[in-house]
């Protein structure tokens, strides 16, 4: 295996770093409140990279959303790269393509995803029209495109001014304009054949979910490693107390353990390879030990910490929604156990 990034690839985090940090300032993330950031979502369509996922890979993608969640910039980034790019990129047709990529690639349209799906709670009718709910979709309020899943796990792409859809908003822990989707025999496009296509787009989906959850704590560490060795107590930094030292290295070494499994995972997906329990492990790695870091985060800047206005705070925020997100680890555990008993 490989983690090199291409030349590309380097270039496209590269100008994802520079836009996130000029753009997803602390000021501007708290004048956004709950709300997308409009000009730093147009910056990202003008750069190219929201157009680029499909030539970079999984594993690119990743990298650029490691620099997002380094700053917890509110665009509907992933969601529209794991749910819109790359699904119709690999399992779209060539009409679909032509007409949806470049809209998509321009910011114009946005796509997120209700995934993952959850059995029985949105039926398909022979003649390809949605009935079902899916109680929290991210970015939904967003979006103009939505990649349902079915009960049989079958693609369905519907758009979210059509008629049989409703939209209402829903509270969560990160501000990531979410919201409940209600189908009444609204009517989709295909994606894909099989259930494939949805075993496909879940596991991409997951890694680069992974990915912004390495970008969430390596920035919540870096605060706290900023903090810590500024803020003294009895006269000497923070940072040099053991106690506060070993707390960060353990903060350290999860988040690269987020890192190299979704850079594994990614790798393996781009590469062609079976990586199902990949994208699994990349999944749980994020969802127990970014829930840690995220607390360490918190922890190490001290009453400072609890403060709700605070840049480390949106972190942890981030940190707890996408660890609530990928499904919790113990639910992630049983699928990978269930993946590899299936195997064995």
């Amino acid at each position: 295996m490989d983690f090199h990034p291409t030349e590309e690839q380097a270039a496209a985090a590269g100008l994802a770093a520079r836009i996130f940090n000029d753009l997803a300032t602390h000021e501007r993330l708290a004048a956004a409140g709950t709300g997308t950031d409009g000009e730093l979502w147009k910056a990202l369509a003008a750069s190219g990279l929201i157009a680029a996922v499909p030539d970079i890979g999984l594993l690119g993608l990743v990298l650029l959303l490691e620099e997002q969640g380094r700053t917890t910039a509110q665009v509907p980034y992933a969601a529209t790269c794991a749910y819109g790019m790359l699904p119709l990129a690999a399992h779209g047709t060539a009409d679909q393509r032509a007409r949806l990529l470049p809209a998509l690639g321009t910011g114009e349209a946005v796509a997120t995803g209700a995934f993952p799906a959850r059995g029985g709670r949105i039926t398909a009718s022979p003649d390809g029209r949605l009935t079902g709910t899916a109680p929290a979709v991210p970015w939904l309020r967003d979006a103009t495109h939505v990649l349902v899943p079915d009960a049989d796990r079958a693609l369905w792409l519907v758009r979210t001014d059509a008629p049989g859809v409703r939209t209402s908003p829903v509270q969560t822990t990160a501000p990531w304009s979410a919201g409940r989707l209600t189908l009444t025999g609204a009517r989709a496009e295909r994606v894909g054949a099989g259930p494939a296509a949805y075993e496909d787009t879940l596991a991409a989906a997951r890694t680069a979910f992974a990915g912004l959850q390495a970008g969430v704590c390596a920035g919540s560490l870096a605060r706290a490693v900023e903090y810590t060795s500024t803020r003294e107590q009895f006269g000497r930094p923070l940072s040099t107390n053991q106690g506060v030292m070993l707390r960060a290295a353990d903060a350290y070494m999860d988040t690269e353990a987020i890192r190299v499994t979704a850079y594994e995972a990614a790798w393996r997906i781009d590469e062609g390879l079976p990586a199902r329990e990949h994208a699994l492990t990349a999944a749980w790695w994020a969802s127990e030990a970014g829930k840690r870091v995220v607390h360490a985060g918190q922890h190490l800047h001290g009453g400072m910490g609890a403060d709700l206005d605070h840049p480390v705070h949106r972190h942890f925020l981030w940190g707890r929604q996408l660890d609530a997100y990928l499904g919790c680890g113990s639910e992630l555990l049983a699928e990978l156990g269930a993946v590899l008993a299936q195997e064995g």
